[in-house]
């Protein structure tokens, strides 16, 4: 029977409290992440059913949860914190376009009153990104999104100047990004572009995706 990544094919899968599924589940998400499909092999047979979800995950910095709060203390030795973060692997990680650390709220910003960009808004800038996308892909009959681009589509649409070079080129050599994790940081830069209505990526756009890129940076 289809699992949960194939019950959220086309959709979002969020799995809260990351490092508390067992590390075996968790690995296997990552043939349906990269290919978009997922293969189960029985004694009876072998299925292979659709996969191709955005997956949402959120996790605790530490096992208290404390680790970096400036206002509160982390009880976590380093071995603890060591051992829950190995849960989630090094190679499911690069296949998380992005991650972020999300601080604690402050009574300052929960009190403030000032209005945000409308979701309206939001909306139409973000669907024309999409067309843009769409346009791009058009006569790619495999491809519908730059989370699928091929290697061969990656040179042709995330070319980069000297002053973006420079940029990703001290991205993979200070957190040692992976071949994979350098594939994604031009996929989410390009769609960074897209949102801004800009015909090539530029450095800033770059320099946004790699700092989306969080846990390359830390402790992990």
């Amino acid at each position: 029977m289809p699992g949960e990544v194939s019950l959220a094919h086309h959709g979002v899968l969020f799995l809260d409290e990351f490092p508390e599924f067992r590390r075996s589940t968790l690995e296997v998400m990552r043939q349906p992440l990269e290919d978009g499909r997922v293969t189960i092999s029985r004694a009876a047979g072998t299925m292979t059913f659709p996969s191709e979800f955005m997956l949402i995950a959120a996790m605790n910095p530490c096992p208290c949860g404390h680790y970096g709060d400036p206002n509160r203390d982390c009880r976590c030795t380093w071995p603890q914190i060591a051992k829950y973060r190995s849960r989630i692997s090094g190679p499911l990680l690069d296949r998380i376009d992005i991650h972020i650390e999300v601080p604690a709220i402050e009574l300052p910003e929960l009190t403030n009153t000032a209005e945000g960009e409308p979701s309206a808004v939001m909306r139409k800038r973000v669907g024309q990104a999409r067309w843009r996308q769409l346009k791009r892909f058009a006569g790619e009959s495999r491809v519908r999104s730059k989370a699928r681009m091929t290697p061969r589509l990656l040179k042709q649409h995330c070319a980069l100047d000297s002053d973006s070079q420079q940029i990703i080129r001290q991205a993979v050599t200070e957190p040692h990004l992976s071949a994979r994790a350098y594939d994604r940081v031009l996929k989410v830069a390009r769609t960074i572009a897209d949102l801004a209505s800009a015909e090539r990526i530029q450095s800033e756009h770059l320099a946004e995706a790699v700092q989306y890129r969080t846990l390359d940076r830390s402790l992990w």
